[in-house]
């Protein structure tokens, strides 16, 4: 049986009590994301409050474990922080009506040349919850195979020529704690499947576990 920590109402959760937005204008049109300004009241009878925010389609990112734990890293170049970070594979949720899962299927084989046949969720979260709506949601890939040559996706952009490697989980795991990594998913999806390693992944969550509360399935 599972053990849960107990909070006054229960197991610990978030809760989904959005407020009602009373006004709503687009402050900047991105290409990717737009930025939104909301106008909403904590309670009836109080004042409006405003508050401008990332509104973005959300995401999804990998953690592709071989066979002797180690995990597929890939190192892209980032322009808002000026470096190139170690990643995982991960991409946003910007085909219409695409399922999660499927999108973390796509960009593991795009950005990775992998195919895997055992999927299942490792953690869920958002990345700034004070000013982007962004959820991502990070799997864990094993049972891999190579994407056929002939097959495999044409990268561009900050993608092409990105190096990877296939690093031992427990060294990628010190590699966040020490600092020396920063970017949030490998950083989440790393510290999550070691956990998991560590109790033979008995308490993974199906690939197809509901995200009710993800922005994107309230837009």
């Amino acid at each position: 049986m599972t053990s849960y920590q107990v909070h006054d109402d229960g197991p610990l959760a978030d809760v989904p009590t959005s407020r009602e937005v009373e006004g709503r204008e687009t402050v900047f049109d991105g290409m990717v994301w737009d930025v939104t300004r909301d106008a909403f009241r904590m309670a009836p009878d109080t004042p409006v409050l405003r508050r401008e925010y990332i509104r973005h389609p959300g995401a999804v990112a990998v953690v592709a474990l071989d066979q002797a734990q180690r995990v597929c890293v890939i190192r892209q170049y980032r322009h808002p922080v000026g470096q190139e970070l170690w990643e995982i594979p991960a991409g946003l949720l910007d085909v219409d009506g695409e399922p999660m899962l499927e999108a973390a299927q796509r960009e593991l084989a795009e950005e990775a040349d992998l195919v895997a046949a055992q999927w299942e969720v490792l953690v869920d979260f958002f990345t700034t919850p004070g000013s982007s709506s962004e959820g991502i949601r990070i799997y864990l890939a094993r049972d891999l195979t190579p994407v056929p040559e002939q097959e495999r996706h044409a990268r561009e952009g900050e993608e092409a020529g990105m190096p990877l490697a296939w690093v031992p989980l427990d060294e990628v795991v010190s590699a966040v704690l020490d600092g020396r990594v920063h970017n949030p998913s490998i950083c989440m999806g790393v510290l999550a499947a070691q956990v998991q390693a560590a109790t033979g992944f008995s308490s993974l969550r199906p690939a197809d576990a509901p995200w009710t509360d993800h922005p994107r399935e309230r837009a």
